[in-house]
């Protein structure tokens, strides 16, 4: 197990310092779990809530009204979840050394990218080159 980074509360990944380096890979690491461990508690509320307000309710205007709430907070815990899986596999990316870098041309992804996408696989030329390509061959 590799010693931990030092890393200043106020640090911010600058283009003037070599592309990935420790520092940059502990604060794109550190930020990834820490949103991972909020997707996580927000999920354990989640089942929480819904375990206990389990009731039943006499109105159906009401019942429905709170069966719809809680299939939108499934679907948001759904999205979440898959939100989890892509923030497992950046971890496995900076693990190997792939993190920061367009799996489609090898370029690396602006650190403005990264910092406002930490799961972005894309560097912001192929993502829109993807898209389009994506928008002509769709099926309507």
């Amino acid at each position: 197990m590799k010693a931990e980074t030092f890393l200043p509360e106020d640090y911010r990944p600058a283009e003037d310092e070599p592309f990935m380096n420790e520092r940059q890979t502990e604060y794109f690491r550190r930020k990834l779990l820490n949103w991972k461990d909020d997707l996580l508690a927000d999920s354990r509320d989640t089942v929480e809530g819904l375990q206990e307000n389990t009731r039943n309710i006499p109105d159906v205007a009401d019942r429905a009204s709170e069966e719809t709430d809680r299939a939108l907070e499934l679907r948001t815990r759904d999205r979440q979840r898959k939100l989890v899986a892509k923030i497992d596999a950046a971890l496995r990316r900076i693990d190997e050394g792939e993190y920061g870098y367009c799996e489609v041309t090898g370029e690396p992804i602006s650190l403005k990218r990264l910092d406002a996408r930490p799961i972005a696989t894309m560097s912001l030329e192929a993502q829109e080159r993807h898209e389009r390509r994506e928008k002509v061959h769709r099926d309507d």
